[in-house]
């Protein structure tokens, strides 16, 4: 038999005045991703084949950062949930399966969890289910299920509707259902704004469902955790620290050694490999991707970048740069975007790379920069050597061929290329090609005065200096 159909509707057209933000909820970011994002990729997890995202407040700026990745239906006042599932009823005119409605900023909210929901919801035969969660806690603003005394679901009320004795309710709507489509349609064309909100509530519907004797389910989510929402920064907060522990805790469960993982902030599409070990005060961040065997940190910054096995990096900046195997880097080197480094290569402390590939067994152990240029294998790059890739209006290129050494503080000005086997002599300013197995020398010979600081200071003490 084939699977049933299931599309999804994510509500994320409102306001958020509660954010106090330019950026729209949808986009912030949390553990290197939109807040959205997370909504999407739990829905895809169920078995969703269609998406659509309502969308209101800077819609242009959401359709633009998810174009490609689900539909989108305008709502183009904010009048509630119930208006804001209608807005996307054009997109599902012939629809008449199953549909999860869900609201936009409940990140933390997994495909499993849903799946359940859309299981219970088919197998009871309901017209609408709800997926409802049981604080430990006071239930706050949340709505409240409400069940008579058998525990059938009689009806939803809003925390600003409801009566003391309907507050003392713990069991909170998690604003997330999945709907038999076409009576949920029909229902929603007789909600009416009577609320203290002068809103159409989508919680009116299961009351009109309940009061004609339809089937309503709920279904307590297993973690209420699971449902929490975004409406302030501090929720963000405590939202993102829930959701870091849930990667750190994935990345243990699969061989990697978090040495302190409440000071450590891993985004949420890392990957790394067995037996590498993360040091405490590290951030790695976006795409990243880290092989088997490497030891990052302490105070290590790595993003969208990927490193091979056996890596080392200490005390240092990685930014969109690629790392082979058994690379040092550190402590305080920033590899800038553009960076390749070749496997065995070492990177020393404070040394800037950008733009730049560095080939494998290249020595540039402190005070260099090297921007702009290729390094051949073998190298040794001394200390206080840069290359000059800037000549106020356009980048150049520097090129140092295979077994090649660069002596202490060499100014290399680019464009220039220095052949294989090549050496610089120390402090020369280098401004044209160098030729392969040859020593470069550009600097003025050292000339020495005997005598002259003392009769400097007769002279000055003579004059009453």
């Amino acid at each position: 038999m084939s699977t049933p159909s299931l599309t999804a509707v994510v509500m994320a057209a409102g306001k958020s005045t509660r954010m106090k933000s330019r950026l729209p909820k949808p986009l912030h970011p949390l553990c290197g991703k939109p807040l959205l994002s997370y909504l999407l990729d739990a829905c895809q997890s169920a078995g969703v084949s269609r998406t659509i995202v309502v969308v209101g407040h800077e819609a242009e700026r959401v359709q633009q950062a998810f174009h490609g990745q689900c539909e989108f239906a305008l709502q183009e006042e904010q009048l509630g949930t119930g208006h804001a599932v209608m807005s996307a009823r054009e997109l599902l005119e012939d629809y008449d399966g199953d549909l999860l409605v869900l609201p936009g900023d409940t990140p933390l909210i997994d495909g499993d969890t849903l799946r359940h929901l859309v299981e219970h919801h088919r197998a009871s035969g309901a017209v609408a289910t709800v997926l409802s969660a049981v604080l430990p806690h006071d239930a706050g603003m949340y709505g409240r299920v409400l069940r008579d005394s058998g525990g059938k679901v009689v009806g939803i009320v809003e925390a600003k509707d409801a009566t003391p004795e309907q507050l003392a309710v713990r069991e909170i709507n998690t604003s997330i259902y999945c709907f038999h489509t076409p009576a949920l349609f029909h229902a929603l064309q007789e909600v009416r704004p009577e609320n203290a909100q002068g809103e159409y509530y989508l919680t009116d519907v299961i009351g009109l469902f309940t009061s004609r004797g339809e089937k309503v389910e709920a279904v307590v989510a297993s973690d209420w955790q699971v449902t929490l929402g975004v409406n302030t920064r501090v929720e963000l907060a405590d939202v993102a620290s829930r959701l870091r522990w849930r990667i750190l805790e994935r990345l243990m469960l699969s061989g990697v050694t978090i040495i302190d993982p409440s000071n450590t902030y891993i985004d949420a599409d890392v990957q790394i490999g067995q037996d590498t070990t993360v040091h405490p005060n590290t951030y790695i961040l976006g795409s990243t991707t880290i092989g088997e065997e490497c030891e990052i940190g302490p105070m290590a910054r790595i993003e969208n970048s990927q490193i091979g096995n056996r890596t080392r990096v200490l005390a240092s900046q990685v930014v969109e740069s690629r790392l082979g195997d058994d690379v040092r880097v550190g402590p305080f080197a920033n590899l800038r975007p553009g960076t390749v480094v070749g496997n065995g290569s070492k990177i020393g402390d404070f040394v800037e790379v950008k733009n730049a590939i560095i080939e494998e067994n290249v020595s540039m152990a402190h005070l260099t920069y090297v921007g702009d240029a290729h390094v051949g294998a073998n190298s040794n790059i001394g200390a206080g050597t840069i290359t000059c890739n800037y000549d106020g209006r356009r980048k150049h290129r520097t090129v140092i061929g295979k077994g090649c050494f660069i002596g202490s503080h060499a100014t290399l000005i680019a464009p220039v290329q220095i052949g294989d086997g090549a050496y610089v002599a120390a402090a020369s300013p280098i401004t044209e090609d160098v030729p392969p197995d040859s020593l470069a020398i550009a600097r003025c010979r050292q000339v020495v005065k005997e005598g002259w600081a003392k009769r400097r200071r007769e002279e000055s003490s003579s004059s009453g200096g």
